[in-house]
């Protein structure tokens, strides 16, 4: 049992920075992958094919991934509040010159400098949660954190459709749709500055208690997972088990982000021949009609939109319950290693099944691998050393998230050279199956 002091601390940390991170990375996650709802924008007016699509939106990772463990260094080095807040200005001014790229080595610098710019964000978040919440409360806060990227797919979808039918002077319906999701996040950045602090000690809305009991409480998580003696750092971050973890991460990321980035186009495959009565796409139509629209493309874009989006409404619901349930019942690495066999079972059935089954599968994958992300993180949370933390949260992190850049390359590179999105699957589902073995190489200690 809990001290009421320690108790009440927590719950209002928890009520007080996490819609808020929740909504940031709902603005962060769109600006991110919104380039997927203007894949053949892309194409038609900047000869933008499915490969140079493909490794521009991959691009974005490798900036990511250079700027990461420097950016979170950063964070600990000017405070949480100045830095994310300056980050998001950036990412945010930077997402919405992407509307104005000319060709495709504009749009390669433009994702490549957008992926630097994000860098700091993620890992600074996770990094955050080690110093604000003890560890017990740290999984179902990361499941809560990660629903806000499921969130930012299931309305990326209608808002950029509706957003794509805007008639504006001035630009196209796919620029401005850029330019006003990136300006979003600029307006975001001032609410992170109004309403976050980065110590501890400086959250007034905590009693001196509160203060007390948090503080003492993670002091003493800190003192026990730190390594006896002197330790090369080096050492600890190219260690075994950290490796281990970024090589999980990366098969969580190349599944995830394939999917992101290339479900539009396999919704649009899967369901290009209806069921005989309409099916799931009929009736998504009749939906879309009686909200009043009537021309058919605008029939036909909305649908998509609302379709992209029950996957991540499924996975949502995924990532509460399994994090409620490991929370419960220790042994995080065996939950993670479910959540990727669900993931790659809902991959397989998607490849060999008729078009409906396999959007049903596809919503059955999205609850493993978003559930796998949230579940994987309390682990090196948990394991590493805290003289590390930051910058092996970092690491795991950019190494990982390079998943992000091989998938669209090789989603491209496989749906190019077959003509279909559905050797993709295979693809992914292989390396869930495979990814789920893993996971027990890296043995961290159960929860105590």
């Amino acid at each position: 049992m809990r001290e009421p002091e320690l108790q009440s601390a927590v719950s209002k940390v928890k009520w007080r920075v996490l819609p808020l991170f929740v909504v940031m990375f709902i603005v962060n996650y769109i600006d991110r992958v919104n380039i997927s709802f203007i894949k053949e924008q892309l194409g038609a007016e900047l000869g933008i094919g499915d490969l140079a699509y493909g490794f521009g939106a991959g691009l974005f990772f490798w900036g990511y991934a250079l700027l990461e463990v420097p950016a979170n260094l950063a964070l600990e080095r000017l405070g949480a509040r100045r830095w994310l807040t300056t980050i998001a200005v950036a990412w945010g001014l930077l997402a919405t010159a992407l509307a104005f790229v000319r060709n495709e080595y504009e749009f390669y610098a433009l994702r490549f400098a957008l992926g630097a710019a994000e860098a700091g964000f993620f890992p600074g978040v996770v990094y955050y949660f080690t110093r604000w919440l003890p560890a017990a409360d740290r999984g179902k806060a990361m499941a809560i954190f990660l629903s806000g990227s499921a969130i930012a797919t299931i309305i990326s979808g209608p808002l950029s459709a509706f957003l794509l039918q805007l008639s504006i002077p001035g630009l196209q319906p796919w620029q401005w749709m850029i330019v006003l999701e990136g300006a979003f996040s600029v307006l975001m950045a001032g609410v992170l500055w109004l309403l976050l602090e980065s110590d501890i000690g400086q959250a007034r809305w905590l009693t001196p208690a509160e203060r007390e009991a948090l503080d003492r409480t993670l002091a003493a998580e800190r003192a026990s997972a730190t390594h006896p003696g002197s330790v090369d750092k080096l050492t600890l971050l190219t260690s075994p088990m950290v490796l281990g973890f970024c090589g999980i991460y990366f098969a969580i990321q190349l599944t995830i982000y394939a999917v992101t980035f290339w479900l539009p186009a396999i919704i649009k495959e899967m369901l290009a021949t209806p069921a005989p009565h309409g099916g799931l796409l009929g009736l998504t139509e009749q939906f879309v009609r009686w909200l009043g629209y009537a021309d058919p493309k605008a029939v036909a874009a909305m649908s998509g939109g609302f379709l992209n989006s029950l996957p991540w409404i499924v996975s949502i619901i995924g990532m509460i319950v399994a994090a409620h349930a490991a929370a419960r019942w220790k042994h995080p690495q065996v939950w993670v290693a479910v959540a990727l066999v669900v993931a790659g079972a809902g991959m397989l059935v998607a490849g060999f099944s008729a078009p409906a089954v396999a959007f049903g599968a596809i919503c059955f994958a999205a609850l493993g691998f978003k559930s796998a992300a949230s579940l994987f993180w309390p682990l090196p949370q948990q394991s590493l050393d805290p003289r590390i933390a930051a910058a092996g949260i970092a690491l795991i992190n950019s190494l990982g998230n390079l998943g992000g850049w091989a998938a669209p390359i090789a989603f491209g590179w496989i749906k190019q050279n077959t003509g279909s999105v559905y050797y993709g699957l295979y693809f992914l589902a292989f390396t869930s199956l495979l990814t789920a073995a893993l996971v027990f190489a890296t043995r961290p200690k159960p929860r105590a």
